[in-house]
């Protein structure tokens, strides 16, 4: 009984044998199993490293954000022009204006040769950098009448300074001002005057449409618009040749490519505006095995344009804008998510079972060609023979 259920279950076996005095063995044979052999060796060890690797997949999806903020890192050199000139100020779209900046960011300057002699963080970007002598006791120094700050008093000539961009008044002569004249402040820009900046740091804005730019002379509002006191600075021009080191909005991750790092502008000397035009992508970058990062991506366009021109006679006319370097960002209504996956072992198992099934397969089928054509061709040689 046990004997022939044994002998029924052995119907089921789809993988009959052969007795060993029924196989050929033949040198083809060997030569196509070598072959086999080798290259089912290189494609398991390409799905091996396949299977360990990580894969990118991407998708695109609504940024459905609400009241966000955007970090803007940036690294920008100006070999040409120094420090005291740039200020550096954000609006947007929603009415928000920030003038001065006066966080996280540093000014370096630079020698002619684009040497570091001073890095300072920048409480100020239109302060000139040393540091003002001290005054008497009770003093209280005139505004030059400007619009004194709260205490009624202008000790320095930063002070003065205030004063006049409160007022809405250019500040163009500082050697008749008595607290400029104490601090040698026309002595001092005279020293910086060939001198370059680097300007680095991050900023924080919101994610709405709207620009940041640095520029000459201090900015401040006027009639409800936004204005740089520039008139000192019209007569001899200025030079805005620039190196982009980097410029990110967000946290980097892995394949990051920001189209204006590294970016070099040169010979810009005049009044030129400088404009690039930002296309802001939101990315949620998913880790493997790390938390996720929702940072931005971003494509530029540029426009350069010289403000100064001459009329029929060769007078040169005032700048029908303002002189700097403009970057104004968009914001993109879609979202890219971009998430790291790795094959599953199960997958693994099937890429190998196909592999090595597929290949002695194709190999059976050639070398029982092989050797049909070989028995073939002996048989025809042998029939010549004998006629």
């Amino acid at each position: 009984m046990v004997k022939s259920t044994l002998n029924r279950f052995k119907n089921f076996d789809a993988y009959a044998k052969t007795l060993d005095d029924f196989r050929v063995k033949t040198s083809t044979g060997a030569a196509v199993t070598l072959v086999s052999a080798f290259i089912i060796l290189i494609l398991l060890l390409g799905e091996f490293f396949d299977y360990r690797s990580i894969h990118l997949e991407s998708s695109l999806i609504v940024d459905s954000g609400r009241k966000e903020k955007m970090s803007i890192d940036f690294d920008i050199t100006f070999p040409k022009i120094p420090c005291y000139i740039l200020t550096l100020d954000v609006m947007d779209v929603a009415g928000e204006h920030q003038s001065d900046i006066t966080h996280s960011v540093y000014k370096v300057q630079l020698s002619p040769d684009g040497t570091e002699i001073k890095r300072e963080r920048s409480h100020n970007l239109g302060n000139t950098g040393p540091d003002p002598k001290e005054v008497g006791e009770g003093y209280c120094g005139a505004c030059g009448g400007a619009q004194p700050p709260e205490n009624g008093c202008c000790n320095t000539c930063e002070d003065v300074r205030q004063a006049y961009v409160r007022s809405g008044w250019s500040f163009n002569h500082p050697e008749g001002i008595e607290q400029c004249v104490r601090e040698g402040y026309l002595e001092k820009m005279k020293e910086q005057a060939d001198q370059g900046c680097r300007m680095h740091g991050q900023l924080t804005v919101n994610k709405v449409a709207g620009n940041f730019h640095i520029a000459p002379g201090r900015s401040f509002q006027r009639m409800n618009m936004h204005v740089h006191d520039i008139q000192q600075y019209l007569e001899h021009g200025l030079d805005f040749s620039h190196h982009i080191q980097q410029l990110s909005f967000g946290e980097t991750f892995p394949n990051a490519h920001n189209p204006l790092d590294d970016q070099t502008v040169d010979n810009a000397e005049g009044l030129f505006m400088f404009q690039y035009y930002i296309k802001v992508v939101g990315t949620t970058y998913k880790y493997l095995s790390k938390r996720p990062v929702k940072t931005n991506q971003y494509s530029v366009t540029q426009f350069n344009r010289n403000l100064q021109y001459k009329d029929a006679l060769g007078n040169i006319h005032q700048p029908n804008g303002l002189p700097g370097v403009f970057f104004n960002f968009d914001i993109s209504p879609m979202m890219v998510v971009q998430v790291e996956e790795r094959k599953s072992f199960t997958s693994f198992l099937t890429g190998v079972c196909a592999i090595v099934g597929g290949i002695f397969t194709v190999a059976s089928i050639i070398d029982g060609a092989i050797w049909r054509a070989e028995r073939t061709l002996k048989r025809k040689m042998e029939l010549g023979k004998a006629l």
